[in-house]
């Protein structure tokens, strides 16, 4: 669990609540004010490194449309010309088999999702409102004020009152043990991972590839180990556990999982996505370090995907691109989201003051670079027109924004907190239609770290949305500092899986998030 995305950071006075009554110095920057050049650059050198590929394509248009219109005389004089040029048509030949063999090796295998699950919670860990602030009030380690700031929080925040605590945080006084850590873990790993195996029918012994991602407990052995015990994965595995990376992890876990999918050759891979509260709540009174208790919940995602060229028939999407950015290098950004012990002794994750400014540079950094890999020719001209404009001429110009509507059909941005969800909906100029699986994930189930883009993606698929050909976009936001992007392709129709974690309340959603 971390702060990733988590929509902003208050002050020691309990002034402040975070992304619900942000003042102007905490909003994301203005894209209009801020595009750099040097982020473009970014984007464009994505764009050239395909531009072999690019400059093929046309060339093999232009040679089919002329093939279509020989007529079999055409043919029969280019048949006599060629057996007179004997060296010409070795050479030619020579050129073809050399060319088509360097493509054939150097093209990216494709990678796609076979199918993914998420882990819905027992009825009896649900934490409504009046539960939770009754029973941090029975724990006796919040004073008054600390009590009111979580109020308020909550009040603001976006959570209904269906998300879920783990079971330690139920009881009186609260258990935050290594057992009761370990319990929560195999809960939420196993049930998604049952629940994927249930639907796919592939067996645990056809994984070749397994990933887990969990920020804060990492025990050992570590939790890919538990679920390498609890299915008997086969002994040559390919494992890892990724630690620390915070609310973006699972993107980082996609990119893993797709680089190792493209050197081993028809396989499954596994990416599990987790986060796990039971000993990282926070008992103490710095109000930078109680928001996570507010905001974070219980949940997990297990992912199935797969480079069996078989599959695609079978798929629900295809990987398109991964976009990585990290601003670990600058100070601030490193210690925005930062564990830390307060004056008490007492450990939590706090918030900086600065996290929705260094969210917004992260961001933008992102989608400058993303840009020129998914956007429309007539966007990329009119951005970068514009930029050069400002750039050299007149410094008045505003940049131009592209339109992302015009590249994705769907949006599953981070459901870290209601902040950044406003932010980017008005930053990117999206509609209440492209962020109402973020805003309604965050309502049912709270943050769940780096599994919450899937819960959006099964809120989408729950609504029939999803058609063949449309385009999403995967966003989030974790500790260090990253912004991760990832796009998927739907190869069909895509309907929701059994026992989805919307498959009993969808019909009662959208619902109206009370300001």
């Amino acid at each position: 669990m971390d702060g990733g995305g988590s929509a902003g950071d208050a002050q020691e006075n309990g002034s402040a609540t975070v992304g619900v009554q942000i003042n102007h110095s905490r909003r994301l920057p203005d894209f209009l004010l801020s595009v750099n050049l040097k982020y473009v650059k970014l984007g464009y050198h994505y764009l050239i490194s395909n531009l072999l590929t690019l400059c093929v394509v046309p060339i093999m248009i232009i040679i089919l449309i002329e093939a279509s219109q020989m007529n079999p005389d055409d043919i029969r004089q280019l048949w006599l010309h060629l057996q007179y040029n004997l060296v010409s048509v070795i050479i030619c030949s020579a050129f073809l088999v050399f060319g088509s063999t360097v493509y054939i090796m150097t093209r990216p295998r494709p990678v796609y999702l076979f199918d993914y699950s998420c882990y819905r919670a027992p009825e009896n860990l649900k934490a409504p409102y009046t539960r939770f602030m009754e029973h941090s009030r029975l724990t006796g380690d919040f004073d008054e004020s600390s009590l009111e700031f979580q109020r308020k929080i909550l009040e603001r925040s976006g959570l209904g009152d269906e998300t879920y605590v783990p079971e330690a945080m139920h009881s009186l006084p609260p258990r935050p043990s290594m057992q009761a850590a370990r319990e929560e873990a195999e809960q939420v790993m196993f049930g998604a991972l049952d629940n994927l195996f249930a639907n796919t029918n592939v067996k645990p012994k056809d994984i070749g590839i397994l990933v887990v991602n969990c920020s804060l407990f990492n025990p050992t052995p570590s939790l890919s180990a538990m679920i390498v015990n609890k299915y008997k994965l086969r002994g040559n595995i390919r494992s890892f556990n990724l630690g620390g990376m915070g609310c973006s992890a699972g993107v980082i876990a996609i990119d893993l999982a797709k680089d190792l999918l493209q050197v081993h050759r028809n396989t499954y891979a596994v990416v599990v996505s987790t986060e796990n509260i039971t000993q990282n709540w926070y008992f103490g009174n710095r109000k930078s370090m109680l928001i996570p208790n507010c905001l974070f919940r219980v949940g997990g995602s297990a992912v199935l995907l797969s480079n069996k060229s078989a599959d695609w028939r079978r798929a629900k999407y295809k990987l398109v691109h991964v976009v990585r950015t990290h601003k670990g290098a600058d100070d601030k950004a490193f210690r925005c989201v930062y564990q830390e012990q307060d004056p008490a002794g007492k450990t939590g994750v706090s918030l900086s003051k600065d996290l929705m400014a260094i969210a917004g540079g992260a961001l933008k950094t992102n989608i400058t670079t993303l840009g020129p890999l998914v956007l429309p020719i007539s966007e990329q001209l009119l951005f970068l027109s514009t930029l050069v404009l400002k750039k050299f001429f007149n410094k008045g110009v505003k940049p131009y924004i592209p339109d992302f509507k015009l590249a994705f059909d769907h949006f599953c941005i981070h459901a870290g907190g209601r902040a950044v969800i406003d932010e980017l909906e008005k930053n990117l100029q999206l509609l209440p239609l492209h962020v109402e699986a973020s805003r309604m994930t965050l309502h049912r189930f709270g943050n769940t770290s780096s599994s919450s883009i899937w819960y959006e993606l099964a809120y989408t698929e729950a609504k029939g949305r999803m058609r063949r050909g449309n385009r999403v976009w995967q966003i989030a936001f974790g500790s260090g500092f990253k912004c991760n992007s990832a796009v998927w392709k739907a190869l069909r129709n895509v309907k929701p899986s059994r026992n989805g974690p919307w498959e009993d309340c969808i019909d009662r959603y959208p619902v109206k998030v009370v300001s």
